[in-house]
């Protein structure tokens, strides 16, 4: 399995600030599993090496060079070195890239921990709890340490879809991206191919807001539904991205937040939490059921639909129509 460009640049950072002289392109080559993985040890010196040697080490070096750029983007300082028998050289020296004294106060500090502590669940764990240890060694108070006692409820954001991670890089790097993805009344997936804007979590699951390109207009995508892997593109985005996204706002219109009307429906006893909470009236049926009447609006149908059996719709029948057709759409899945 291909590693993952993250774990490439750390590999080459690593390298190039652990030497005490520049290493060559053969060197860091041969010294990092990503590059061995994908073009072997290299064409070994051979005076006359054939087309496919030849291509491979042209490909190394495309990919070595823009690893290179974006360690550079990323702040690292790298050194071109060319020694005295003309031989080109790479190196990271510690102290170009070594931080000034951070000096932060005792919130400054709790925030910061809670903040890295909050992607737990996520792949940037590692690099989060990397964070940590580089404050608490160099002295700063840690959320637990500066207020002891008061961490029983702590933030968590989970990150299980295997599409967070290449999504959330590409809205970083404004990348296109294609996927496949399945809408909830469907069991047939389609390609889309999207301009990521940015990532957001509302009522527990992962939301992309970004321009579809195929509609020609903004969509939001719910990451669950994303069904094998995101690849992305290497050309410009087309359409500008808005200064402010409202993803939550979005999420929200298509969840039936913006109500146009009330829904009557009955829900098993000891389950649908959220739709009591937004219940504007509660009745006790007596056999296990209660029924609620909530606000109801575009896409309600949608959101009833992941409580399955548990939720039984009694009007509008409009309503009770697109949630039967959506559940047998899955059924059908």
């Amino acid at each position: 399995m291909a590693i993952a460009k993250a774990e490439r640049l750390m590999n080459l950072a690593l390298c190039l600030l652990g030497t005490r002289r520049p290493l060559s392109k053969r060197e860091l080559r041969t010294s990092i599993e990503a590059y061995l993985e994908a073009f072997g040890p290299g064409s070994g010196g051979a005076s006359t090496p054939s087309d496919t040697a030849t291509g491979s080490e042209d490909a190394f070096n495309r990919m070595f060079e823009r690893d290179k750029d974006d360690l550079r983007e990323l702040g690292l300082i790298i050194e071109t070195v060319e020694s005295v028998e003309g031989d080109i050289g790479y190196l990271a020296r510690r102290d170009s890239n070594r931080l000034p004294p951070i000096t932060l106060d005792v919130e400054e500090a709790a925030a910061l921990g809670v903040a890295a502590r909050v992607w737990q669940q996520a792949r940037l764990a590692g690099a989060a709890s990397g964070a940590l240890q580089k404050l608490r060694a160099a002295g700063m108070p840690l959320a637990e340490e500066a207020y002891e006692g008061h961490s029983a409820l702590e933030p968590r954001i989970p990150a299980h879809e295997a599409a967070f991670e290449p999504l959330m890089l590409a809205a970083r790097d404004r990348r296109p991206v294609t996927f496949d993805y399945r809408k909830a009344n469907s069991a047939r997936a389609e390609q889309r191919q999207v301009e990521p804007w940015t990532l957001e979590c509302w009522r527990g699951h992962w939301y992309l807001a970004g321009w579809d390109r195929d509609r020609g207009a903004e969509r939001v995508f719910r990451l669950s539904r994303i069904t094998g892997r995101v690849r992305s593109r290497g050309v410009p985005f087309t359409a500008p991205v808005p200064d402010h996204v409202t993803v939550r706002e979005t999420v929200e219109t298509w969840a039936g937040e913006n109500a146009t009307g009330t829904a009557r429906i009955k829900v098993r006893a000891g389950h649908g939490y959220p739709l009591r909470a937004r219940a504007t009236a509660t009745h006790d049926l007596g056999d296990g059921w209660d029924e609620l009447e909530i606000p109801s609006g575009h896409g309600l149908d949608a959101w009833l639909v992941e409580f399955g059996p548990d939720v039984i719709v009694l009007e509008p029948a409009e309503l009770r129509a697109d949630v039967i057709d959506r559940l047998r759409a899955v059924a059908k899945g």
